[in-house]
């Protein structure tokens, strides 16, 4: 199986000019691979690094050290020029954080289509894919013309959703996709994310939720304070936490 994705001593400081330009360690040399159809969830506890990790692959940060190759391309996400950031961005690499970032006065379903319509996909094929997707995650129909600004935090979090996965990223990158869902909408989130690495999308996530990692991942990453602790099996994951419980 070839990788999508190499990381190797992946750094990131924080200036905190309020504190007298102290600086913050978010990440610490982190290195690890992912595979091309794998689902590697990333856990640890709060300000451990997770939402520093996701972003700086996805380069919303500026790592202050280190690479992110994403292959096959062969492109350093860490250190390329901003416009192949974009060109990534918009052909094959996708990310939802845990917020909606809302167009106002767009529909439901047509914030889960455009980045069809920006790839090309016909305007009908586009809203048909986003209304499979909507209805999929148990978003109500009387909804998908609606502005997301409207709904609640659970109805966004689908929307979010469906929008990363409407393209079919060949990475696709996830930061706390579930947080705000009820057990039910979670369920059907987890059947959508494990079609997609079915479909060959490769999930880099980060999830507070331990038995989502255990239904939907492949491999998981522990980081602690920054740095990254180890990355096991799932089912070697599972099995620690089950000692844990019993210790």
């Amino acid at each position: 199986m070839t990788d999508v994705l190499t990381v190797e001593g992946l750094t990131k400081t924080f200036d905190m000019h309020a504190l007298g330009d102290k600086q913050v360690v978010g990440l610490d040399d982190v290195s690890f691979t992912v595979r091309r159809g794998e689902f590697l969830a990333i856990v640890g506890e709060s300000g451990s690094g997770k939402s520093s990790l996701l972003k700086c692959l996805y380069r919303t940060y500026e790592p202050t050290g280190g690479s992110t190759v994403y292959h096959p391309a062969d492109v350093d996400l860490a250190t390329c020029d901003d416009r192949t950031v974009m060109a990534i961005r918009d052909s094959t690499l996708g990310y939802a954080s845990q917020f909606l970032d809302e167009i106002p006065r767009v529909p439901a379903i047509d914030v889960v289509a455009r980045p069809l319509l920006e790839r090309g996909t016909p305007a009908a094929q586009a809203r048909d894919r986003a209304r499979e997707l909507l209805d999929a995650l148990g978003l109500p129909e009387e909804l998908w013309e609606a502005y997301p600004a409207t709904f609640s935090g659970g109805e966004r979090q689908r929307v979010n959703l469906a929008q990363a996965l409407a393209p079919e990223p060949e990475l696709l990158l996830l930061d706390e996709p579930t947080s705000a869902l009820d057990p039910e909408t979670r369920t059907a989130a987890i059947e959508l994310l494990s079609e997609s690495t079915d479909a060959e999308t490769t999930v880099v996530g980060v999830f507070h939720d331990r038995d989502v990692v255990e239904r939907v991942a492949d491999r998981v990453a522990v980081l602690d304070g920054g740095e990254l602790q180890r990355v096991v099996p799932v089912a070697e994951f599972a099995a620690e936490e089950e000692e844990e419980v019993v210790a």
